[in-house]
């Protein structure tokens, strides 16, 4: 069971340097170049084969060094490596760098994620050739005897499955993505990972101290005794408290009197996706698009927005998939555009005012997510929507990209359309807006802000003006019954959802799904598995009868 931190000791993966010679070899030596392809083609899939030995057919593992080996035994790339020796003079490492590479840029072209994807294994398999034509061919890290984090480019399959996973406690890899192989092989293992990470190994020696915390994306390199004491605590407690959970991880969040909830996760970014089957979760209610542009100085085209969406959905293997489109502003600094400075940002453009006051780079998310959906199922939400009028232009936008996709013959797959609730207009006009809609989520953070008039980022106002007061509790009323007379799913993904001592409350009110945070999640089941519906109703009609936030708070206190 992997708990997301790891502790070990640095262990960075060379493979070999390999210095290639261009010049044209002498004919003489064609027959020569060609055997030592042959010989090394059969040196690595000996290696491969004693890999797959000692695996279960069943397993991921087994099935991904089956494809390397496939691929090492296909006849007609074989000859292409053979005829490039002997038709261009070149050595046996340049002709296998040249094909594989080809052959690679060939996958990565495809339209199709998955199998882009497996352009950067064609690659690690050809430099593994070209190793053992050098003698060079890695035997694995039998030697570690103690808790080691491993440092690499990438790994491939065949890597991963020699590594004596006893001794690996994490992984950094300044490669991967979702489906990346190794994304996908530490998961089914349980060994924390951090993809995509650029370190500096010249500031990580072998053995230098450090510390993973694969759920919020940290590598910490010496670390110092309190944050070292720190770390620790959270572990045990972690540990301790996951394994009392994992009771809960496969069964459905359903109370002991049969009525089930959807329970989603909010996630923000790739490591956060790869742990939401681990935490057995329904899918993603909330995907905050926004966090990818927040560490670049250049905004993600089309192509690499659309390879994300599409590893989201193979990861999630057919469950919920909700994406909210980008809610740039108040807050939410962008070094990757220019965005004015507004003397009140939380009332200024923000949600879908900025996108809709910049179509082109709202298009490229709509175009983008529109492909994806051909890939598995999309619901796609709307920030900041106050009145049908933004509906209107959104859905304007909508069909004029699905006519650009259809004339560049890409298609484009169904979606569900939603929109985050988030302030007293938008519940005061939702039944306007509910004859386009397939579902509605509550996003109480913005809603107590803007229903209050109290700055959620202020310490002095969050404590006399919290999300659990009468007047939100009416607007979620309100919000749940106009959702619940049009038919439309009603979800709630703000901070109160991942409260487990709210959520008898919530459901009681009549919520179809929650959508929390991660590391809520089991939690939040586990309440909804403990109690009774009759019980969560009769304390949300008391509990939406109080009219002083000490009285609710009271009688949420007294609930058994």
């Amino acid at each position: 069971m992997s708990s997301g931190i790891a502790f070990g000791k640095a262990l960075h993966l060379s493979h070999s340097e390999n210095h290639l010679d261009y010049r044209p070899i002498p004919l003489s030596r064609i027959p020569q170049q060609q055997s030592k392809f042959l010989k090394a083609l059969q040196a690595l899939k000996h290696q491969l084969s004693l890999s797959l030995a000692k695996l279960e057919p069943e397993s991921e593992n087994y099935q991904l060094i089956e494809a390397d080996l496939l691929l090492l035994e296909d006849d007609e790339l074989i000859a292409q490596v053979k005829e490039a020796i002997r038709t261009l003079q070149l050595s046996a490492s340049v002709a296998v760098e040249r094909i594989f590479a080809h052959q690679a840029n060939e996958l990565e072209s495809l339209d199709d994620p998955y199998l882009a994807n497996r352009a950067q294994d064609v690659r690690c398999l050809g430099q593994r050739i070209v190793t053992a034509i050098n003698g060079r061919l890695e035997q694995g890290l039998a030697h570690l005897s103690e808790p080691t984090i491993l440092l690499a480019q990438d790994l491939t399959p065949a890597e991963f499955a020699l590594l004596p996973k006893a001794q690996i406690s994490g992984i950094v890899l300044k490669t991967g993505g979702l489906t990346s192989h190794t994304a996908i092989l530490a998961r089914a293992a349980g060994i924390p990972a951090i993809l995509s990470c650029q370190f500096d190994a010249e500031l990580i020696p072998n053995g230098t101290p450090l510390v993973l915390d694969a759920l919020s994306g940290e590598l910490f390199v010496n670390p110092q005794p309190e944050q070292q004491a720190r770390l620790t605590v959270t572990l045990h407690h972690e540990q301790a408290r996951r394994l009392a959970l994992q009771a809960y991880r496969d069964v459905p969040a359903k109370t002991r009197d049969g009525h089930q909830i959807g329970l989603m996760a909010n996630v923000g970014n790739l490591n956060e996706i790869t742990h939401v089957q681990d935490e057995g979760a329904d899918g993603i209610g909330l995907f905050r698009t926004e966090f990818m542009l927040m560490h670049t100085s250049t905004l993600p085209d089309e192509k690499a927005q659309y390879n994300l969406y599409c590893e989201a959905l193979h990861a999630l293997g057919g469950k919920t998939f909700t994406i909210r489109t980008l809610d740039i502003g108040a807050d939410k600094e962008m070094p990757c555009l220019c965005q004015e400075v507004e003397d009140n940002p939380a009332l200024g453009m923000r949600g879908v005012r900025y996108t809709l006051a910049h179509p082109e780079l709202f298009k490229t998310q709509l175009r983008a997510i529109l492909r994806a959906a051909n890939h598995g199922p999309i619901r796609l939400m709307f920030p900041m929507v106050n009145q049908v009028e933004e509906l209107d232009r959104i859905f304007a936008l909508i069909a004029e990209c699905q006519d650009a996709l259809e004339d560049e013959e890409k298609g484009y797959g169904e979606l569900s359309y939603g929109i985050v609730v988030e302030t007293p207009a938008a519940v005061m006009n939702l039944a306007s807006m509910l004859p386009m809609l397939d579902f509605v989520s509550i996003g109480t953070n913005d809603l107590t802000q803007y229903a209050m008039a109290a700055d959620r980022t202020n310490p002095q106002l969050t404590r006399d003006y919290p999300s659990l007061s009468p007047a939100i509790l009416a607007l979620i009323k309100m919000t749940i019954m106009q959702a619940k007379s049009a038919g439309v799913t009603v979800s709630l993904c703000g901070e109160l959802a991942s409260s487990p001592q709210l959520v008898p409350l919530l459901i009681g009110m009549g919520l179809d799904e929650l959508s929390v945070n991660l590391n809520s999640l089991l939690e939040v089941k586990a309440a909804i598995c403990q109690g009774e519906l009759a019980k969560f109703s009769a304390l949300a009609h008391s509990a939406t009868q109080q009219n002083r936030i000490s009285d609710l708070q009271q009688c949420i206190t007294n609930y058994k």
